[in-house]
């Protein structure tokens, strides 16, 4: 017998193939999630892969419908309105930059702002501690004790 004269699958296993092809078109899976997916087409069938594979007139249906179905549509449509949307995101970009390089080629309409006061600070005032950092006893390098315990020296 050559592969030509050989039946690909059973007629049980095509019908199997072929009910849940239809349940998953339907919307009314029973075992997967419903995603139109050749691997939901041979779980929702209760088949192997392998014996998915040798169906080939089924999968030759399932690759026809699956062209043509409202979800193939509606993925397309999705597809066309996100390649719309980012071709209007790059020409307001373009026209974002534009404007931005237009307003920084202009001349300042002010002179720039200065500090009235100077910001430089003497050396005793920059090495002096902050009031709060300071120790009771003006000694910062000596230990304080925490709270009601005795100092031991």
């Amino acid at each position: 017998m050559t592969s030509a004269e050989r039946p690909s699958v059973s007629p049980r296993t095509e019908r199997a193939l072929r009910d849940a092809m239809e349940r998953l078109f339907t919307g009314r899976p029973t075992r997967t999630d419903g995603k139109l997916t050749k691997k939901n087409l041979w779980r929702e069938a209760g088949v192997s892969r392998a014996t998915m594979n040798r169906a080939t007139h089924v999968l030759a249906d399932w690759d026809h419908r699956i062209g043509h179905s409202p979800a193939r549509l509606q993925d397309r449509k999705q597809a066309d309105t996100i390649t719309a949307l980012r071709q209007h995101l790059l020409k307001a970009r373009k026209t974002a930059t534009a404007s931005r390089t237009k307003s920084t080629q202009q001349p300042p309409s002010s002179p720039p702002c200065t500090p009235r006061t100077p910001l430089s600070v003497s050396r005793s005032q920059a090495s002096r501690r902050p009031s709060y950092l300071s120790r009771s006893d003006g000694d910062p390098t000596r230990r304080q004790p925490h709270g009601d315990a005795p100092h031991v020296s």
